[in-house]
This record gives C-alpha cells, structure tokens and sequence, in this order.
C-alpha cells in the first residue's frame, strides 16, 4: 500500500487566508516606504555598502511579494471559476503594479548609471551580479520613470486582463463524448486521454469536440490574441525600439537572436524525420496514411495504468538511482503538501511548477488520471522543483534557472523515468508503446514548439497587416501542411488549434524555449549515458547555477555550443537514429 494518495495541496506555508494574504500588504507597503526614503542616496558615488543594503531591501520585498501573489495566483489555479479567487488575483495584481511604480526609481537609475560606476558596484554585489548586469541589458529599451509608470497601470487593466478573461473562458469549457454507448462530460485534460486512446473513432471524437468548443468561441478567443498582439507590438517594437517581436523574448532569455532562428531553421529542415515516423506509424496501425487524429495514438492496444501512490514511487525510484539526493528533493513536495494532483472541474489546465521564493519549497500542480504519460508528467513537474531546490542557496533575483535552460531536470526527469520503465517493463506491448510514445513526446516538445513560435512570427506581422481572426487560421492551416507535409491528413477543425494554446496568449514566443530545452537534453543524456557516474556532478551543478549566470555562459562551461547549427543538428540525428530502431522491429 503506497504511502502517496491524491490531494489538494495546502497553501498554509504561504497564508492561511485570503485575509491574512492581503493583510500583508500593509508590511509591504512600509518595506516599500523604507525604500523610497533611500532614493536621495542613488547617486553615481553611492557606497558599496550603502548599496549592498539597498539590494537587500529589495530583495525583502521581492520575497513578500512574491508570497502574496504566489498565494494569490495558487489560489486561482486551484479553481478558476471561483469569483472570490478571481477577484482577489486582479486586486493582488493592481496593488502589485502600484508598488512597483514607488520602485520604478531603482530599475531606472540603475539602467542609466554609467559604466564605470555600474562595474565598481557589480564587482562587489556578490550573488546579485548577474541580476544586475541582466537589468542593464534592457538600457535601449527603457522609457521614462512617467512612461514605465503609465504602462505597468495599463498592463493591468490591459494585456494581463485579456489574458486573465482568456484563461477564465477556456477553463469553464467542458467537453462531450460518447464512450461506450454512454454520453461524458469531461474537462480538458479528461478529454484528451482519447487523444492516445487505441478506438480511432474515439480519438477522432476527441478532437473534433475540443476544436468544436473552442471554434464555438473562435471569434472571441481571435480578438483577444489579436489585441495581445498588438499590445505586445505598441509596447515593445513601436515604444521599446526592439527590432521585433521576439527579439522581446530573446532578450529575456539572454539569447542572441541568431541563435534563436539556427534553432527554428534546423527545427523546419528536420521535418521529414518526424514525416519519416509518421509513416512508419501509419504502417503499423494498418492505415495508408496518418491523420491528424492519429499523431498520439498508440501502436500496440495496451491500457496500462498506474495508481498515483505507484507513480509516485516510480518516479522517486528513478531519481533515485540517478542520484538519491534528487529524490530527496522531490519528495519535500509530497511531504510539505505542496503537490495538488486531484482532477476537478474548473481547475487550471495543464500543469506547473511554482517556485515562489528560495526560502519554500515549490508547488506543483498536475491533474493525474493514471496514464503513463501522466506519470511522466508528475516526473517532469517535480524536476521543475528539484530544480529549485538546487539553487535555493541563490538571492531571489538568481533562483530562478533562465527560460532556455528552464526546462533542463523536468525532461531529463522524464527521461530518466522512461528509460527506467524500458529496463523494467515485460511486457512487449507496453513496451512497444513506451518506445513509440517516446518519439511521440519528442514531436510534441521540439517539432510541434517550434511550429507554434513559427506561426507566432507569421501572426504577430499578419495582425499588424490587419489580418482577421479567420486570415489567421488559414495561416495556421499553412503552417500545419509545412509541418506535416503528406505523411499526414489534417482535418479542417485544426484550423482552430492555435486559439487553444495558451502559451501564445500567456507569454509570446516562450514555446520556443521547449524545442531548445529538450535538445539540450538529449545532448545531455547523450552524455549520462557515455559517461555514466562521471557525468552527475557536472549535471547537478549545472541546476544549481539556476539563474546566476548567463545561460550561454553556463551551456559553454557545461561544453555545449548552441551557436552552431551542428548542435541542434545532433538532437535530430538521435532521434533519427530512435525512428530506424522502430523501423527495425518485427511488424505484428
């Protein structure tokens, strides 16, 4: 009998009430005061003690917070039909903005300090350095105290308000299918278990529900990614000067824009290896040719599932092995009740990682229904904490692992659970299954990613052209015919799928950040696998660096040149290599 069952988590190491959460403000707001009284003391000769301190402060209430929204926005997860959540996320976000307007001052003067006096302070800011040499990056592209003030005001009642009513649209939606003669009504995680279902009819049904529910809504849904676009665009290329829209997101992950698009040009000439899985797929499920229906599905019939108390003790198992003390580290989520794996109507899709603060273990929300694939998951959320925990030793400002290398221990965690259950599994099927699914996940982490960021560079210019909301999915539809080629039918209703994505509305451009964490990865395990015990130290110190260097800095100390198109080049050959095994095996 296992010692895990499913739960809500708790959010008492945060708040133990909305009242005591807001209540908290008040501390804040006199941290903030404190702050403000030291603004006469922000010039170009301020001691290194003085603005050592000064850091300190900051960080204090970057930490408060963080709490209040973190609890805040956990909250709204949980259930975000709840009005009283709902209310208290967009109060929490506007007391948030007025606060940072009171501290705009600091952002300001430290971006326009001068070089000679920004490098003498750097070189005694101890864990703060590269925190403070990332701000002054954003120099070109920084406003006036008045104007940053004006937009942090807008932001709120703004692009954060469209995404916040998308989110609340979306996650009210329920879907309908019939399953063995009886009619379901199923959230979206539930829905899309039929996505990889062995019925094809079912898989089908699935589909065609979830791109006739957020069709129904396609006007509304369009309009609000079009003024998310333009938001974006007046923002940030007509006030900021960026050159382009990602250039927006390049910069926030400290990445040159060359290496950027070599990753999607590598990404879009390496197609025909998934087209080449496609077929062989369509082989083995007897069928002439892959339909879109039939990305996921299985090749061999097998409805293996684990109990979530199994899962989890799999998932430990296999970090264990690896190394016991990530899971250990894993294991605080369970033990601290910060894991919500419960499936409940209303509740955020998908599923996260929330680091709130150095000093709390992270939260971790997944709706676990039994699958592996929601073993891998679970594998991949708590990766994302472990994480974390390995450079919990950091400030505040330098916890945080940046986007490109964000996603580093959640699919190596996955990985290494996946190869785990290969060595152990008997059963040819399952396993069949295991090694299918695993280039099924590959496709849906790099080449689907990087899909999506292409269409958002076409989008964003087409919405500037006036495009409309139908101009849009035709765009789309293009963009699946590039991706797919003809190893793959596409039904007219995927025309609607980029509406269903939230990442495009939520954080333009981030997908992209999947296609560069997974061949990384694969590079990485590449090596676990060569160099076996040897490899450890250098991999756990690369997590625990989190955010406290630049990523290209930490990728060359870890021996890895993404500048090269030969680096991403590599990822694709292992998986090339992955599809001529499968081309291998006996047909049944």
């Amino acid at each position: 009998m296992s010692a895990y069952s499913q739960t809500r988590w708790s959010l008492n190491d945060l708040f133990d009430s909305p009242k005591a959460a807001l209540a908290a403000f008040e501390q804040l707001d006199a941290l903030v005061a404190e702050v403000e009284a030291r603004r006469d003391a922000l010039r170009p000769d301020i001691s290194a003690e003085a603005f050592l301190d000064l850091l300190q402060r900051l960080e204090a209430i970057d930490r408060l917070a963080t709490r209040i929204y973190g609890y805040a926005h956990l909250r709204f997860a949980e259930n975000t039909q709840d009005e009283e959540a709902q209310n208290m996320l967009g109060q929490v976000r506007q007391r948030m903005a007025d606060l940072q307007n009171r501290l705009l001052f600091f952002d300001l003067w430290w971006k326009g300090l001068d070089d000679e006096n920004a490098a003498r302070l750097v070189a005694v800011s101890g864990d703060y350095r590269y925190y403070l040499e990332k701000m002054r990056l954003y120099r070109p592209h920084t406003l006036s105290e008045p104007e940053e003030k004006v937009i942090n005001l807008k932001d709120t009642t703004g692009a954060m308000a469209l995404i916040t009513l998308y989110s609340a649209i979306t996650n009210r939606y329920t879907f309908k299918i019939e399953v063995d003669g009886e009619t379901k009504e199923l959230t979206r995680g539930e829905l899309m278990v039929y996505a990889r279902h062995h019925d094809a009819d079912l898989r089908v049904a699935a589909y065609k529900e979830l791109y006739r529910v957020y069709g129904n809504d396609s006007a509304i849904l369009g309009q609000i990614y079009q003024n998310v676009v333009r938001d974006w665009y007046n923002e940030n290329v007509v006030l900021r000067k960026f050159s382009s829209p990602i250039a927006v997101r390049n910069l926030a992950n400290h990445l040159p824009d060359a290496v950027v698009d070599t990753l999607l040009d590598v990404a879009r000439e390496n197609a025909k290896v998934f087209r080449r899985f496609f077929r062989l797929k369509a082989r083995w499920l007897g069928m002439e040719r892959l339909r879109r229906y039939d990305v996921y599905a299985p090749v061999a019939k097998s409805d293996k599932t684990y109990d979530f108390g199994q899962a989890v003790e799999m998932v430990l198992a296999a970090y264990r092995r690896f190394n016991p003390k990530m899971a250990t580290l894993a294991e605080k989520i369970l033990a601290e009740n910060h894991l919500d794996s419960e499936v409940r109507k209303g509740k955020s899709g998908g599923a996260f990682c929330s680091t709130i603060e150095p000093d709390l273990t992270p939260w971790v929300l997944v709706s676990y229904q039994g699958r592996p694939a929601d073993a891998a998951t679970l594998a991949h959320e708590l990766g994302h904490a472990v994480h974390s925990l390995l450079a919990s030793h950091h400030t505040a400002f330098t916890q945080h692992a940046i986007l490109p290398l964000a996603e580093t221990a959640s699919t190596f965690g996955e990985m290494l659970l996946v190869d785990m259950l290969l060595e152990q599994e008997t059963d040819e099927a399952v396993r069949r299954d295991l090694l299918f699914r695993q280039v099924d996940d590959n496709y849906a982490t790099i080449m689907r990613q990087a899909y999506f960021a292409m269409f958002e560079k076409q989008a964003h210019d087409m919405v500037q052209q006036g495009a409309s909301v139908n101009a849009l999915a035709e765009a789309y539809m293009e963009n699946l015919h590039d991706q797919f080629g003809d190893a793959v039918e596409i039904g007219d209703e995927f025309r609607w799928e980029w509406v269903s994505v939230p990442h495009i509305y939520h954080a333009p451009f981030y997908v992209y950040a999947y296609a560069f964490g997974q061949l990384l990865v694969l590079s990485l395990y590449q090596r676990y696998q060569e160099e076996g015990e040897a490899f450890i130290p250098r991999y756990l110190e690369l997590l625990a660096a989190g955010g406290s260097k630049p990523p290209m800095q930490i990728l060359q100390e870890a021996g890895v040149d993404v500048t090269q198109a030969a680096f991403w080049q590599g990822g694709f050959d292992l998986i090339r290599r992955w599809v001529e095994q499968l081309e291998a095996l006996p047909m049944p």
